[in-house]
């Protein structure tokens, strides 16, 4: 069975205008899940799934360049054209439900929340099954609650980084991985991201067979972001360009 992503956005910490943020649409056999929910990967993701045809939503962490569009996706669930069977099975960090509440609710009850999602909040080794899919989420340094995530079918792997600093959570899920999609951004004044030689070095560190550059800081090109990680990897390094289908 293939293993497959298409990038639904990349950029951070705002769209470009040519690219949305943080957003990647997992798909695995029949399995669709997306994988994280950054301001404006909704649109990109109807090219290719109705929110009505999701198997799950997984969320890294609830910074909005990551999350931001599960805003509207409640509203489209709920009070458009789409019809859903069951609530939308959510995995995210602990309280997101409460966050999407508070936004969402505008006067003295609650916005139905659950109604569109079932909550499940994420915890340091959590495994979870998706259809086809297994799931393997772990903890990793970004100065709030935030998970990385390995995603596994038929033989194959594909490892996330979400938001992290370099941290041996990351390493250990990421071991032997066939793909490992990490964020390369700028900034090494606070341990929260990768740089791209960060990003080298972890792929290196876990035998990763390719490197995959997202989140790339907006002072880089996505040239030269692939240019400084290989410095510390040797394998294949792209770049995660809007759009694109990779297969694992």
């Amino acid at each position: 069975m293939s293993l497959q992503f298409t990038v639904l956005g990349s950029a951070t910490p705002y769209p470009a205008a040519d690219n949305p943020c943080s957003g990647y649409l997992v798909a695995a056999g029949g399995t669709r899940i997306w994988m994280d929910a950054g301001t404006g990967t909704l649109g990109p993701l109807q090219r290719h799934a109705r929110l009505d045809e999701l198997d799950a939503i997984w969320i890294s962490h609830l910074h909005a360049d990551h999350c931001a569009d599960l805003l509207t996706a409640y509203y489209g669930a709920l009070y458009a054209d789409v019809t859903l069977r069951a609530p939308i099975p959510l995995c995210g960090p602990p309280g997101i439900a409460d966050r999407l509440a508070g936004f969402l609710t505008h006067g003295p009850a609650r916005s139905p929340i659950e109604s569109a999602f079932e909550i499940i909040e994420l915890y340091d080794g959590q495994v979870a099954a998706v259809g086809s899919v297994r799931l393997t989420s772990r903890a990793v340094e970004h100065g709030m609650p935030a998970y990385a995530v390995r995603v596994e079918t038929g033989g194959r792997s594909l490892v996330y980084s979400g938001d992290s600093a370099p941290c041996d959570s990351l390493t250990a899920l990421a071991t032997d991985c066939d793909v490992l999609l990490c964020e390369a951004d700028t900034s090494t004044e606070e341990p929260a991201h990768h740089t791209p030689e960060q990003a080298g070095d972890t792929a290196a560190a876990a035998r990763a067979k390719r490197l995959i550059l997202t989140h790339v800081g907006r002072s880089l090109t996505p040239s030269v972001a692939v240019a400084r990680a290989a410095e510390r990897f040797s394998g294949t390094i792209e770049y995660a360009s809007p759009g694109t289908t990779y297969t694992v």
